[in-house]
């Protein structure tokens, strides 16, 4: 009997090593390009940072459900949409326009950096129906296929989403250089 209960003690810490090894396997692997996606989505380091160490606890907590290691990233990214929308559902916050807010970087040099910010203002202006798979596609170089699955939308849908962002972008970036030249000359 004792012999039995000592079995099972080193089964189960056996298999709680395991379970160890994947999750810190998963987040060496995984956890910087969730904080990019994160704060992308919130615009708020610390506001990413939490959302993304709740991601990870649930991510700890249902690693058993996570049978494929290849849709991990997407599974961690579905996770950390929702947990995103918990938090609206728990408090609100203020809003800040996105005007307002801007990351500098300061090896840029200063038309470069107006350029950047062109471009993530004429990116934040899109419906989100347009954004949303573009950043999906951007900063983790997902497929069309992914994306679909990842927002569960069909493949031809994201496509045409991605093809309507993209010409978007080039007619607001073709008239913003056309009122440049205007001033200019």
């Amino acid at each position: 009997m004792n012999l039995r209960k000592h079995f099972k003690k080193a089964s189960v810490s056996s298999d709680m090593l395991d379970k160890q090894k994947r999750y810190e396997t998963l987040v060496y692997a995984l956890h910087g390009d969730i904080f990019r996606y994160a704060y992308w989505l919130v615009r708020d380091k610390a506001v990413a940072e939490d959302i993304v160490q709740e991601t990870f606890l649930r991510a700890w907590k249902s690693l058993d459900s996570l049978k494929d290691e290849k849709a991990a990233k997407s599974w961690l990214i579905t996770i950390l949409r929702r947990e995103n929308a918990r938090r609206f559902e728990r408090k609100q916050f203020d809003l800040v326009d996105i005007d307002d807010v801007s990351i500098s970087d300061d090896q840029l040099t200063h038309e470069v950096e107006i350029e950047h910010r062109e471009l993530r203002t004429i990116m934040a202006s899109l419906s989100e129906e347009y954004r949303e798979p573009l950043m999906l596609q951007i900063m983790f170089g997902y497929s069309g296929e992914e994306i679909a699955a990842q927002l569960d939308l069909n493949k031809n849908t994201v496509m045409t989403r991605l093809f309507r962002a993209r010409s978007q972008i080039k007619e607001a970036l073709e008239k913003s250089n056309d009122n440049r030249e205007r001033k200019n000359g």
